[in-house]
């Protein structure tokens, strides 16, 4: 897809990460290009702010950044701008991760005009989506419902207060119960990983199993230094 993030700079993206985008829109209410239009890599490659009369263009989802010249979708979630990092594969990706991927490419949709798609691992020469854009849309649904399954369950259970200074460090505690590390539920089929979170237990809930204290802190005590 491309977009323009202000004149006369372009955004180019695809609905996937951020690397060689597969739709193009534009921040313009006009289409300088006349019509929206199929895209290829090396078209694409003229607008990487090399020449000053050409906008330019960034890829997203696969996102094209300047004087990059390639989709860097992954960096999106990443981070990473390295070689390597700059690419528009997902591969490995979690199910969150690739859903923060569609994510970005849903927020420029809503901000600039579609002028075009991108060939290449997401869209065909016909500007048809590929099996693997959407796969790739599949798992951030399948992402969404995750989450807010993961919200209404989280919100059974109130979460600690918190606070934090330089002087005294990281703190949480309880107005009703006490402080206790627990499994963030769905975690595993989101991210891959096992994360915890601080939820307040009452006295007669403490024998719960998969409940953990931290480390350092009085089992009976509603405050817990981080």
């Amino acid at each position: 897809m491309l977009f323009k993030p202000s004149i006369p700079r372009f955004l180019v993206v695809s609905s996937i990460p951020v690397a060689l985008l597969a739709v193009l829109l534009l921040r313009s209410s006009l289409n300088p290009f006349g019509r929206v239009k199929l895209w290829t890599v090396e078209e694409l490659a003229r607008y990487n702010g090399a020449d000053d009369k050409l906008p330019i263009l960034l890829g997203i989802l696969g996102w094209r950044l300047p004087s990059l010249c390639r989709d860097a979708s992954r960096a999106f979630v990443s981070g990473n701008f390295t070689d390597d990092g700059l690419t528009d594969s997902l591969r490995g990706l979690s199910i969150s991760e690739i859903k923060s991927v569609v994510d970005w490419r849903d927020f420029y949709f809503k901000r600039y005009k579609y002028v075009g798609k991108l060939i290449g691992r997401y869209y065909n020469n016909q500007g048809t989506p590929t099996q693997l854009l959407k796969g790739v849309e599949a798992k951030a649904a399948r992402g969404a419902q995750l989450l807010e399954k993961q919200k209404i369950e989280e919100a059974k259970r109130p979460n600690c207060n918190s606070r934090w200074s330089q002087e005294d460090g990281g703190q949480v505690w309880c107005d009703d119960g006490y402080p206790r590390l627990v499994q963030r539920p769905g975690d595993i089929a989101l991210t891959g990983k096992i994360s915890q979170r601080c939820a307040c237990f009452k006295e007669d809930e403490l024998d719960q199993p998969g409940l953990e204290v931290y480390a350092g802190c009085d089992p009976s005590s509603k405050v817990c230094v981080v």
